[in-house]
This record gives structure tokens, sequence and C-alpha cells, in this order.
């Protein structure tokens, strides 16, 4: 299995991670209730994309922020890591 430096390296062409994206990221794999909070272009994104490329299943991301969710999956679909979202908004009567 590849670790988490290597798969950044791989994907995202990064040498090594920004200030607390490993820690956070190990924090994910330990299977720890985790919350990362960082400002604007830290790159929260790869501490959730990084542990769902190291795990069988779905990595499923919950966000009201139509323009980000389709260029992160974009983004994800041009380094061949397969990626949907959802943008059909949903009414509850």
């Amino acid at each position: 299995m590849l670790s988490s430096l290597n798969i950044l390296q791989q994907y995202w062409n990064h040498s090594s991670f920004r200030p607390q994206q490993e820690a956070i990221i190990q924090s994910v794999l330990d299977k720890k209730d985790t919350i990362a909070l960082l400002p604007t272009g830290a790159g929260k994104s790869i501490c959730y994309q990084i542990p769902a490329l190291m795990n069988d299943g779905l990595c499923l991301v919950i966000s009201p922020l139509i323009a980000l969710m389709k260029d992160q999956a974009a983004n994800l679909e041009k380094k061949n890591i397969p990626a949907f979202c959802f943008t059909q908004r949903l009414n509850f009567f």
C-alpha cells in the first residue's frame, strides 16, 4: 500500500504536506473523529481525498458549494481518480 506522502507525490506532484495536513490525514486513517479547521487555500480537500484513496469504499463529501464540488471532481478526474458530484437541489415539502 502506498503511503500518504507517496500518494501526494504521485497525484498532486507535491514533495511534502502543508502544515497540519499530515496530522489530519493520519487522524482520519486512524479512524478517529476528526475536524480540520484550516483557512481557505490551506489544502483541506487533500485531507479527505488522500484517505479516500488509501481505503476501500466510497468517500462522501457534503458541501453546499456547487462550484467547488464541480471543480474538485473535475480536478480529480484529470488525475484519473474517479469522482462524481450531485448538484441537484432537493426540495422538501
